[in-house]
């Protein structure tokens, strides 16, 4: 940010639809931000994610004690990546330039922390709303799995 300060975003995916079902701003990157994006995923789906499974990098903060125990409580299975590989990543890698590109365009960086968090949260409801993916049938996020619940629900 302009003031020379940091933000993080920790997100959680779904890889099915794209949505962007939890996340979670601090301006620290300690396991407390991911376990509240990854809580906020949980509220997301009804309470809990029974069968999902997380992908990260070996970050500090998901190869952490608490971590573990908030994925345990929400019936999460850890998966972590190999050291240095970006690749194995590479959804939270396009997805944050994406974010940035759309955001900022083409500026550095956000004057302050609330201008970042506004345009950050302005976005995220649009990705998940309104930004098409090729993926689902040039639906978005929403609107695919409300599809795929109708889908279900009539079969």
């Amino acid at each position: 940010m302009g003031d020379g300060w940091f933000l993080y975003l920790a997100m959680v995916v779904d890889l099915c639809s794209r949505r962007l079902a939890g996340w979670s701003i601090a301006d620290h990157m300690r396991t407390e931000l991911v376990v509240d994006a990854l809580q906020a995923a949980a509220h997301t789906q009804g309470g809990r994610l029974n069968g999902a499974v997380f992908h990260s990098d070996n970050g500090a903060q998901y190869c952490s004690r608490e971590f573990a125990r908030a994925c345990r409580r929400l019936g999460v299975t850890r998966s972590r990546g190999a050291v240095g590989t970006s690749a194995d990543n590479a959804l939270a890698e396009s997805f944050n330039a994406t974010l940035k590109r759309e955001t900022l365009q083409g500026a550095p960086r956000w004057p302050d922390a609330r201008t970042a968090r506004l345009a950050v949260s302005r976005w995220i409801t649009r990705y998940n709303t309104v930004r098409r993916h090729s993926r689902l049938g040039h639906l978005s996020p929403i609107a695919y799995e409300k599809t795929a619940d109708n889908l279900r629900s009539a079969a």
